[in-house]
């Protein structure tokens, strides 16, 4: 069978679509994967082009979603930049409880992993993790903690031991995440060009690896919005290979490894 191809002018509304919807910017670049993505959604409504599926997303709700949850799933791994983890794991080991925010969760690699540092470093699970996303399809993933086996491979061995319960027969391929009774996940669908003050206040604030998507002027409002979720002396981390202009924010200052305080 052969693909359905996207033209420049529907691709161009897939770029609008998206950007208004939850303010990711699609380079030129991504036509492909558009294509590739969302064809799927075109044969399960049974059309031809793309301009017709286009006229569903922005008239049913249902379909929008799906739209959304296709285009913004990001590759995602548990432990992702090591020293994110180490920086948090120091803070625990200082504190007696802690609320972490994992502000574009996708499939709960990251929530999961920074789970794992709180409970094992903070006494009597004083500690809350809520994870986020716009993708409700991986939000769903996130609330399983069911993952492929292979990906306990990035997983710490002494996590591994605790945490991680492999499956046997014929689900020996799968793990499950178990953080044990008491433990406090939420998992939740969040526009992050929303303010979020329903969500409370945060020790740490992960928004790793979902700023690239963003124009310069988006992630400031981006992150103007989830800085008002975080606790004065709290710390913000972002992706280290992510960047922004810092001097358009007033109360943070840059301490390492893409981090900031606010102050």
């Amino acid at each position: 069978m052969l693909p359905i191809q996207i033209s420049d002018v529907e691709f161009q509304i897939v770029q609008k679509l998206l950007f208004k919807e939850v303010g990711i910017s699609l380079s030129d670049t991504k036509k492909k994967m558009v294509q590739s993505r969302l064809e799927k959604r075109l044969r399960f409504h049974n059309i031809s082009n793309y301009s017709d599926y286009l006229k569903i997303v922005q008239i049913s709700q249902a379909e929008k979603t799906e739209f959304l949850n296709e285009l913004s799933t990001n590759e995602t791994y548990f432990f992702r930049e090591e020293k994110h983890f180490e920086f948090l794991e120091s803070l625990a080991q200082k504190s007696t409880n802690m609320r972490v925010w994992s502000a574009a969760a996708s499939m709960g690699a990251e929530a999961y992993s920074i789970a794992m540092v709180l409970d094992s470093n903070i006494p009597n699970k004083k500690w809350e993790v809520v994870g986020t996303d716009i993708n409700t399809a991986t939000l769903n993933i996130c609330k399983q903690g069911l993952y492929q086996f292979s990906w306990s491979s990035k997983i710490p061995v002494k996590y591994q031991k605790k945490y991680c319960l492999r499956g046997s027969k014929a689900h020996k391929d799968k793990m499950l995440i178990d953080m044990g009774q008491g433990a406090s996940m939420i998992f939740e669908e969040n526009n992050l060009l929303e303010t979020n003050l329903t969500l409370g206040q945060f020790d740490v604030i992960f928004l790793r690896n979902v700023l690239l998507y963003f124009t310069d002027e988006t992630k400031i409002q981006v992150i103007n919005n989830v800085l008002k979720n975080l606790k004065t002396g709290g710390f913000l981390i972002i992706s280290l290979t992510e960047h922004f202009d810092d001097k358009e924010i007033k109360n943070i200052k840059y301490l390492h490894n893409a981090i900031y305080q606010k102050v």
